[in-house]
């Protein structure tokens, strides 16, 4: 595999970052330790490097019908400056990748104008399967990838960290921004105003702040943020503590909770999928029949939160039980470090599915103790 490397790979290696292969692309794993990092983006703010993601920007006159073609969700609906969670998916219902659509001011010939971003190890399936379905549309699939760097701010502290960025009398373009909302905001970087697209959107579960800069100013843009946090008040942070942040807050990663194989419903994220739309999508016919037969994919199994009772975690692929019978699979677990008990996502059996039913994970031999429990299991305070 061709290995990738971002724009800020040489400021991940004077802060000491362990690195990790991700999706082809040479990403920080941890600066110092996973945990300490962790905790930072709870309590106070963590700096991450996103550039391995994708950015698909789509414009011309039938963007919006594009798009809502393209994807399950109703993307024509969306106002100006908001961002929408949505699903790409094969004809039969299968997920190719979940992903954020960003809808922009109109292009200068006054055409709509979206920016797509899909998770890293699928951005160049994205961006060909968009530009395949584009082809009875008057649309144009611009795959800015390679040109574009994403740093994230996430935290409680991220706010008033980036405001220091920011000159005093656009400081209501970042604090009156809303979540899944995006702005142009000028950055003062390297001694020049920068207009940076700012999005306050996340993986983390905090509150918290995506920046999509030129891969030119990636490394000017990541030192001046941390150049002027406060002692203690933000730490880089790498894609270990990235995963258990959102293990906690309940998000799926590709890969693991969703798939080719899987569904949308299965998956939790039927709300996600607009059958009301009037027009027709990429999938609407299978999905339509998935959710007549029953919100469970085809095995009968849908994703649920279980909560450890004992102190060993649950891994990916470790069996799910039901009084010794195999009733379904984790696909992500570990020890939660802000609740302190184990934590995991699996697909079982629809009806062991409800919340309360006790239920066990064969680590390597021996039935530990779990209770499915309501998603998130992890959910900041306001």
């Amino acid at each position: 595999m061709t290995e990738n490397y971002t724009a800020l790979y040489e400021e991940h290696k004077k802060l000491g970052a362990s690195f990790t292969d991700f999706g082809g692309w040479q990403m920080p794993l941890k600066y110092s330790s996973e945990l300490a990092e962790h905790h930072a983006v709870r309590n106070a703010a963590g700096l991450f490097d996103l550039s391995h993601m994708g950015e698909v920007w789509v414009t011309g006159p039938d963007a919006a019908a594009f798009l809502d073609y393209a994807l399950v969700g109703k993307i024509s609906a969306m106002s100006v400056g908001k961002a929408k969670y949505s699903l790409i998916c094969q004809d039969d219902g299968g997920i190719i990748d979940d992903l954020i659509t960003y809808r922009r001011p109109a292009a200068e010939d006054g055409t709509d104008k979206f920016l797509v971003v899909p998770n890293a190890g699928n951005a160049v399936v994205v961006a060909a399967a968009l530009a395949e379905r584009a082809a009875n549309f008057d649309v144009v699939v611009d795959d800015a990838s390679a040109r574009t760097s994403l740093i994230a701010v996430q935290g409680p502290k991220a706010e008033g960290i980036l405001l220091r960025l920011v000159p005093a009398a656009q400081h209501e373009l970042v604090t009156g921004l809303k979540y899944y909302a995006a702005v142009e905001v000028p950055f003062m970087v390297a001694g020049s105003s920068k207009d940076l697209l700012l999005a306050r959107t996340g993986y983390t579960g905090e509150d918290g702040f995506e920046i999509f800069v030129d891969n030119d100013d990636a490394a000017a843009l990541w030192q001046a943020v941390a150049a002027v946090a406060e002692e203690g008040e933000l730490v880089p942070a790498g894609l270990a503590c990235r995963d258990s942040l959102r293990l906690e807050a309940g998000m799926p990663l590709y890969g693991n909770e969703l798939s080719r194989e899987g569904n949308p419903f299965a998956a939790g994220l039927g709300p996600v999928v607009s059958l009301a739309k009037e027009s027709d999508f990429v999938g609407r016919a299978a999905l339509e029949a998935l959710k007549a037969g029953g919100a469970g994919s085809t095995s009968g199994r849908k994703l649920v939160g279980l909560k450890g009772l004992g102190r060993r975690a649950g891994r990916g692929h470790y069996p799910v039980l039901k009084d010794g019978a195999v009733v379904g699979e984790v696909t992500s677990g570990q020890p939660s470090p802000t609740l302190g008990y184990p934590v995991a996502l699996a697909y079982v059996d629809v009806e062991h599915s409800e919340v309360g039913t006790a239920l066990d994970i064969d680590l390597r031999g021996k039935a530990e103790p779990f209770e499915v429990v309501a998603l998130p299991f992890y959910k900041r305070q306001k």
